[in-house]
């Protein structure tokens, strides 16, 4: 047994105070969870403690907290891990962010969570004519899902997504890995419809940043961010999707300026965007307008020396031997009949090989093979064998 100190966000709506600080100690073994101390101190000093649970065995998600500024499963957590990552000794324990709060620790996932996710249609819509005994799907196929479909709905990633901090309308990363499990799945009737309301959407799969705070967010190793680029790529690379938002002609302008220079050229980036993956896209008149509306920002950028005319005006280039390599990938990738995907969750490899062997035959690009690729059950991050 050992001691350790709770330090609780409390905040109750009906007494019309602010949210404080509440402390407790509790004397559990250490690897006993966070949240048998939340519930031994809700027993022992303070009956009104508010925190939503049910399986206490990081399968529901219901217990999706922040523990010491994190988003955590208060059920998945040890205490003598969150006193490592507590700052002084005491472990902080607050609700999850971007939600509205309902009481302590618990928060509204009906006005945020799941309202993004019934905005992806999260059902199958079968494609007709029914068969009349059951779908037959490849293995390949239900491999590449199999990531997305880990998801147990906890809010975490939600929890910690700085586009939503910003943009509260962002779809957010939950459902838009939710919405790749149907759009991936070969028995969706409606594919192309999906991945044309997301591109579409001002608030889709290109609004978000790329930050990854998703994936270090997941308990279950979905990588949020990774489903939305998959959806990007499939609206893109597959339906060659030119969205509203300008999204793909991003994607387009980045690719190519990376390709021509080796590294970004970042004042030719918005009038490409914009006006079209060329040199003459800045004259566009979109490009214009554009460049128009940037004219306060690149004004700050000149008068704080952030930037100067001669570095926004050249191209930044890498050396030549260097600029040859990345043209290299580019080839190698580019020359490929089909595009090459690594589905992270299903790594392929018995947990008995040596992480160097794995490393090795997935670097290989062809001499190993993917579960996907051999049509062999893959492991989980945990080991656990999928189905």
């Amino acid at each position: 047994m050992a001691e350790f100190t709770l330090r609780l966000r409390r905040f109750d709506p009906e007494s019309g105070d602010a949210p404080y600080w509440d402390e407790h100690k509790v004397d559990l073994e250490p690897h006993r969870s966070v949240l048998e101390g939340i519930l031994q101190a809700r027993a022992r000093f303070d009956g009104s403690i508010a925190i939503r649970c049910s399986c206490r065995a990081a399968i529901c998600g219901s217990c999706g907290v922040r523990i010491n500024g994190q988003p955590a499963l208060a059920c998945h957590t040890h205490l003598d891990k969150a006193l490592r990552g507590a700052r002084d000794g005491v472990i902080e324990v607050e609700p999850m962010g971007n939600m509205p709060v309902i009481k302590d620790l618990i928060v509204d996932m009906d006005a945020v969570h799941w309202k993004k996710i019934r905005r992806v249609t999260p059902w199958l819509i079968a494609k007709q004519p029914v068969p009349e005994r059951e779908y037959v799907v490849a293995h390949e196929n239900m491999v590449d899902v199999t990531q997305s479909m880990a998801c147990i709905q906890c809010g975490a990633c939600v929890s910690d997504c700085l586009s939503m901090e910003v943009d509260p309308d962002f779809i957010g990363p939950a459902a838009l890995a939710k919405a790749y499990r149907f759009v991936g799945d070969p028995r969706d009737a409606e594919q192309l419809e999906r991945l044309q309301d997301l591109a579409e959407d001002p608030a889709g799969i290109f609004d978000c940043t790329h930050c990854f705070k998703c994936i270090d967010a997941c308990p279950k190793g979905v990588a949020p961010m990774s489903q939305i680029m998959r959806l990007r790529r499939r609206a893109t690379g597959d339906h060659h999707i030119v969205d509203r938002n300008n999204g793909a002609r991003h994607e387009s302008a980045f690719v190519s300026l990376i390709r021509d220079h080796g590294i970004l050229w970042e004042a030719e980036l918005l009038p490409r965007s914009h006006g079209g993956d060329s040199f003459f896209g800045k004259f566009a008149p979109a490009a214009g307008a554009e460049l128009v509306d940037s004219l306060p920002v690149i004004a700050k950028m000149l008068l704080r020396r952030k930037a100067t005319p001669m570095k926004i005006l050249r191209p930044h280039n890498l050396p030549a031997a260097d600029l040859k390599q990345i043209k290299r990938i580019y080839t190698t990738v580019e020359g490929r009949e089909e595009r090459f995907e690594l589905n992270l969750y299903i790594s392929g490899y018995d947990e008995e090989e040596s992480e160097d062997t794995a490393t090795a035959a997935v670097a290989a690009d062809g001499g190993g093979q993917t579960a996907a690729e051999s049509g062999q059950p893959g492991q989980s991050p945990e080991g656990s064998p999928t189905r």
